[in-house]
């Protein structure tokens, strides 16, 4: 928050008042007066902010459904006593619920608009190789016990090979646009958190959706979006045991997609 602020006020932005709108991987904050969305993490992670705000301004250029930069400061990161700070546009959230077809429409808009990227991107098989790893350290997940770690390792494995041996058509995709990462805006829905971004089928982007939005979005082969459904929800588990990891109320998730994961198998 003190890095946030700091930079705004050096940039020329009053930040008198900060609230915090989100906090795991990284810090989001509002700051008032000057009503700027600021995004913090460490400065290890400058690369991933910088890459998030390249990809940014590429999509937006092109009209893209997603989140914009603050138009009154630069547009990059910035650093502040081990911090990486970002600052976007502040949007005021619609009173309108996203329906299922409004929500696949801007997937459909935003995978069109990434169609077009020509930029170096991970696969979607590191992200899960990042989790198989993280399953596989028990300083990282100390509270995980055997049998749940077995499990998360299993599926982990076996749906990694099942999907990639299907030679599907792959894009870049966002990586995870649930519904915590689409914003419903008065001028419409927009996607935030682009760090996440890599390169597969677009029914991996879809399993992160709630399930009805895929009845809406145009030649899903529904086979592979059920084996994306469940790798995906390994890969939150896995996620919620990190000893790192800050999301309320993760540890209870963690438990009943544990549940969830073993009636799927």
């Amino acid at each position: 928050m003190s890095a946030a602020r700091s930079i705004a006020a050096s940039l020329g932005l009053a930040s008198r008042d900060a609230t915090v709108l989100q906090a795991s991987n990284r810090v989001t904050l509002r700051l008032l007066p000057c009503d700027v969305l600021a995004r913090v993490s460490p400065a290890a992670d400058h690369a991933a902010a910088r890459f998030e705000l390249r990809l940014a301004q590429r999509l937006a250029a092109e009209g893209s459904p997603v989140a914009v930069l603050d138009p009154r400061v630069p547009p990059r990161v910035h650093e502040h006593e081990g911090h990486a700070v970002t600052l976007w546009r502040y949007y005021e959230p619609s009173a309108r619920p996203v329906i299922p077809a409004d929500y696949a429409a801007t997937l459909v808009r935003l995978h069109a608009g990434m169609r077009a990227l020509r930029l170096p991107t991970p696969h979607w098989t590191d992200r899960v190789e990042q989790a198989q790893r993280l399953v596989a350290d028990r300083d990282r997940t100390p509270d995980l016990v055997d049998a749940d770690r077995e499990l998360l390792d299993s599926t982990l494995r076996g749906l990694r090979h099942a999907v990639a041996a299907g030679g599907h058509a792959e894009q870049i995709l966002h990586g995870e646009p649930h519904p915590g990462n689409l914003l419903p805006t008065r001028s419409g829905p927009l996607f935030v958190d682009l760090e996440t971004c890599c390169r597969g089928p677009v029914e991996f982007d879809l399993a992160h959706a709630p399930e009805d939005v895929a009845g809406h979005y145009p030649g899903v082969d529904h086979d592979l979006l059920d084996a994306c459904r469940t790798l995906t929800l390994a890969m939150a588990t896995t996620w919620r045991w990190d000893r790192r990891d800050r999301l309320p109320d993760g540890r209870r998730l963690a438990a009943e997609w544990l549940s969830q994961i073993r009636s799927r198998v």
